[in-house]
This record gives structure tokens, sequence and C-alpha cells, in this order.
């Protein structure tokens, strides 16, 4: 590269070819900001008047609490103000957006400054972080042909004194990219590029422009690289501050939802209304950000809430299934300067928020389990209880009872009994047979061991237990049907257990209709399950009593009507099998007992009935 020589030979602040780089214009390394800020405790100027202005002021700027573009508008005036400069150009790094701003003078001495937001200049001398790399650019430089006025400082700073005398065919695409279209008949002639650092990282440059070609010297240079270094300081401290405060509101949201989450007294639903608040104050635009939260279905949102083309979202999923989504809006058609409405960091924070609701949802889930198998670890032993007791009291009562039978059947055959005291007997009967049905199905309740099975029919076992309810259904004036599939294929069962299912759901059905009506049995057969359905014209069942129908002893009937143990049997003899039960009713309008059993054509024995 060639060097002009400074005016007295004085070449302290330039170098003709600095140590460490090849003739292709490469550097060994780099300066680090630490090297650059040396600039502000020396050079040739001392602490002019004008530099104690500069300073105060540019630190009055940092020191407050001001959004980055306004920060921007200020300083940059600030800077064109103090630099003597026809204009001043920043490149800043802005997440995923490279952010431009402009300050420059008209000919006629008037101001204006600009910003503008790039996403990314995708030139061939850019470095990983979206800046032209200063190597490249000085390697570039010299591939130019003929004579070029472009110096390199040690501070790592590049003076042009002629834009216009750099472009070749070799390396006008790269310098064009950096240099904006400055050159060819543009209106600036002379450039210094000043990188801006934070400690080894470029986080951006600072670009002075003149009119003229020469316009600056060597003591203008170390007065600009003074400027910059001040700048770039500022610029930090804004940067820190931005970044700290952005995380204070992190941090802020996160605390509140930790606390929403851990508030024993809050329902569910209110825990949501006080995270989904707490979203808009935690975004860059607090004022302008509306939240929203829906989880399997339920809305939680933040007042006036109104759906924007500007969103950002995160999907609540919970062992790989998609339970809901938090999002948070910008309705109004707001231009954002910087390119983009949402920094990097709060995509993070919204995957952070569902991330503790799906957590939250699952510790609620996980909560209900284990009350739900508390209740029915309580239930088993209570029912445990209850079976150890009805055992035995069934075993208690039975031989006594099969004795009052038996001599009851015995009087009978009496013929020359009184009519009255028939009758009497009669009821004796009637009782102790009754009595008799409740103990058999105590020892079916509080049996432990499984009963012998074997392949039975199910139309053959309606047909034999609904011969012994033809009368009393005729007295009762109610109609029984009968709906069998024909070649309905036979099931593994126990076929005393299946004739005490069907004797206690026609029980039940005749005792629901006290006013008469029909009973239908129905049999069904699929590719791999048999089914039975019960169905009557009764009073039905409200949706308590049907939740309820299967607990032992729960019963709506008085007293002497009911133990409350029939359905508990049906359900346990159904589920013994392998099988389900379905129950629709309705009040006023009966109700219908679905029960489906699984079969196989495997060959076994039919189960003898004697």
């Amino acid at each position: 590269m060639i060097c002009a020589e400074t005016p007295g030979g004085n070449n302290e602040y330039l170098y003709q070819r600095p140590p460490g780089r090849t003739s292709k214009g490469r550097q060994d390394r780099m300066p680090t900001g630490e090297d650059r800020k040396s600039i502000i405790q020396s050079g040739p100027l001392g602490l002019s008047d004008g530099r104690l202005d500069f300073s105060h002021r540019i630190l009055q700027y940092a020191s407050q609490d001001r959004p980055k573009l306004e920060f921007l508008s200020e300083v940059m005036k600030l800077v064109l103000e103090h630099s003597g400069c026809d204009a001043v150009e920043t490149r800043l790094k802005d997440g995923s957006d490279d952010l431009r701003c402009e300050a420059h003078k008209e000919r006629d001495g008037t101001g204006d400054f600009t910003i503008i937001a790039d996403s990314g200049s995708g030139a061939s001398t850019a470095d990983d972080t979206g800046f032209p790399d200063i190597r490249k650019v000085m390697a570039a430089v010299d591939l130019s042909c003929g004579s070029v006025p472009a110096e390199c400082t040690k501070h790592g700073s590049i003076w042009l004194h002629d834009i216009g005398r750099m472009i070749s065919p070799d390396a006008g695409s790269d310098v064009q990219a950096v240099l904006g279209g400055m050159s060819s008949g543009g209106a600036y002639r002379s450039l210094v590029l000043i990188p801006l650092r934070f400690g080894e990282a470029q986080i951006g440059m600072i670009l002075f422009k003149g009119r003229r070609e020469n316009s600056y010297d060597p003591v203008k240079l170390e007065y600009l690289e003074t400027i910059a270094a001040k700048f770039e300081l500022a610029l930090i401290h804004l940067l820190s501050q931005a970044k700290l405060h952005e995380r204070v509101k992190e941090l802020t949201c996160l605390y509140g939802i930790a606390r929403a989450a851990s508030e024993p007294g809050l329902s569910f639903e209110e825990k949501m209304m006080n995270i989904v608040a707490l979203l808009p104050p935690a975004w860059q635009y607090p004022s302008h950000a509306c939240a929203r939260i829906v989880i399997d279905g339920h809305a939680y949102q933040t007042p006036s809430f109104a759906e924007g083309m500007q969103k950002q979202v995160a999907h609540v999923t919970i062992k790989g299934r998609n339970r809901g989504v938090v999002e948070v809006h910008y309705p109004d058609q707001r231009p954002f300067p910087q390119g983009k409405p949402f920094l990097d960091e709060e995509q993070s924070l919204i995957n952070n928020v569902a991330g503790q609701i799906a957590q939250m949802i699952e510790q609620k889930e996980a909560e209900a389990a284990r009350s739900e198998l508390q209740d029915q670890l309580t239930r088993a032993d209570r029912l445990a209880a209850i079976g150890q007791l009805a055992a035995g009291v069934a075993h208690e009562l039975n031989e006594p009872l099969n004795t009052i039978l038996g001599f009851a059947q015995l009087i009978q055959k009496n013929e020359h009994m009184p009519e009255q005291a028939a009758r009497d007997v009669e009821k004796i009967v009637e009782a102790s047979l009754h009595a008799r049905t409740i103990i058999r199905e105590l020892l079916i309740f509080a049996r432990q061991s499984a009963p012998s099975r074997g392949r039975v029919n199910l139309n053959r076992i309606i047909e034999d237990e609904l011969s012994l309810f033809e009368s009393l259904c005729c007295k009762s004036c109610v109609e029984l049907r009968r709906m069998l599939a024909p070649d309905l294929p036979e099931i593994t069962a126990n076929k005393s257990q299946m004739l005490q299912v069907i004797s206690n759901l026609m029980i039940n059905a005749l005792q629901a209709m006290p006013e008469g009506g029909a009973i239908t049995l129905t049999t069904a057969f699929s590719h791999d399950e048999v089914s039975l359905m019960v169905e009557d014209t009764g009073i039905g069942m409200s949706e308590e009593v049907k939740n309820n129908i299967f607990l032992p002893f729960f019963t709506t009937k008085d007293v002497d009507q009911g133990t409350g143990l029939g359905l508990a049997v049906v359900h346990g003899i159904v589920a013994s099998h392998s099988g389900r039960i379905v129950v629709e009713s309705e009040p006023g309008k009966g109700s219908r007992f679905v029960l489906t059993f699984p079969y196989s054509t495997s060959t076994e024995p039919e189960e003898d009935s004697r």
C-alpha cells in the first residue's frame, strides 16, 4: 500500500505497512477496544474546550435511560457537529438486522438525520458478525490499480483520501460493498472508517465522510479516532443498559410466573390470568403489546386483546402432545425502525413461559391423578373390609336360613293346612328366597378366587333366565321382548355368574317401572365381540345417580327393597370377564345397559349348567 507522507515527515499515526501486514494487506492482529481507548488519554491536541464539551455532553446522553433510536439521533448529531465532517454514518448490529444511522450536512449548512434498517448487506467482505472485515477491505484496496491514496492506522482505522481513484475492475465489487455507492460520482470523496469494538468483538463501525478529496490530515484523523472512542464507550454503555433493562423485565416476568404457580389459594384459571397479565410488560413495546394463552381450547387473554400481523408464538407441549399456545401480539400497524418488532431474547422468554405453563399443567394433572389414586386406595381398603365382613356374615346366616327355608317348604306339603297359614308360609318362603339371593350377592362380592369358566352361549342363558321372570313381568304389566341374534358366538365365561348378571339387570329394570312398561333384551356380535343390551322404559336416572350406581351399597330404593349390591356385582362380574359396561339413561325416558364381552375362536368345552 502506498502511504502519503504527512507534513513535516510526521508519521506517528500512520503506518506505511503496519507490523504483521502481508503484501496482500492482511494484518495478524486487529486492534481491540482497549487499544482504541488509549486514544482518549493521548494525542497532540490535548483536552480542548471542544473536547471537554463533547465528552460532557456524550456522557450525559449515555447516563440517561433513553431508547436506542433516540440516543443515536442525539449522539450522531453531536458527533457530526464536533467532527466537522460533511456526514457521519454508523452501522450497528441489532439482532439479526444491520442498523444504519446517518447524520449529514447539506451544502447550505443545514443538517439531517436518517435511520435505515437493513437485513444484512450480503457483502463478500462481511465477517460472521455481518460487518465488513477491515483486513478484507484493506486487501481489496491493495488490489486496486495504480497509486491508491489509502492508509491504515495503528488503531485499525482506514483512511481513504480519494474514493473515486479506488475503483478498479478487480476490486470494485468488494469496495462498493463497503462504501455504499459513495464513489463513482457519489457525493463524498474522502472517508475515514473506524471499527467499533467491545473487547475482541466488532459491534459496528463509524464512517466520517468528506465531500472533498484529501479532507483529512493526521491531526484530524487522531481527533476523529478520539471522538469514535468516546462514542464507542457511550454505545457500549447504552447496549449494556438496554440488555440489563430487558433482562430485568424478563426476570420480573419469570419471578411473577413462579409466584403465581406456587400460590396455593389460586385456581388454575386464576393463575393463567395472572401469567397472561405479566407478558406485555416484559416485551420491548409494552404499551402496544397484548397477550393470550390458550390451553386445551380455553383462552386467557389481556383486556382489549386483538390479534395482529406481528406476533410471537410458543407452543405448550406435554409428552409430545400440543396442549396450547402462548402468544404476544402487536395489533396496531406501527412501524418498527429496527426492522423487526421482537428481540431474539423475547423468543427465548416466551419459550420459557410456555415451558413453565407445561410444568404447571403436568403438576396439576399429577396432583389430580395422585388424589384419584388415593381415593381408589381408600375405597379399595374400605371394600376389602366390607368384603371380609360380608363373607363372614353370609356364611353365618346361610345355615339358619337354609333351615328356615327347608322347614317352610315341608310345611307347604301339608294338604290340610288352613288357608291363612298357607299364605303365611308362602310369605316365609318368599322372604327366605330373597334373603338367600342377598347372601349369594354378598358371597359373589366378597369372592377372591376366580370361578371356573367354559364356553357359554348368551342366548341360551337368556332363555333359561327369562323363563323365571315371565310370570313376574306379567303381574307387573311389563312386556318382555327378545331380539336375539342368530348364530351368536360363544364366549368364555362362568355360566352362574352370567345368570346372576341377567337376573340383577332384570330386577333393576322391573323396579324402575312401577307403572308397567317394556324390557327389551338384545344380543349382537362383531368380528371379535359379543354384546348384550338390556333396555327399559322406566323412570330413568339423573347424571348424579348414574355416576354412582356401581358403588357397593349405593341405592335409591327403600331399605326393604334393595341392598345396593346388585349393580356392583354386575360391574365386578363384567370386569372380571375383561368386558365393558356402558350405561345410557335419561330421567323419564328409561335406561339402557350395554355389556360387551370378547370372544375367540379357540375351542373350549361348554360349561356344564348342572
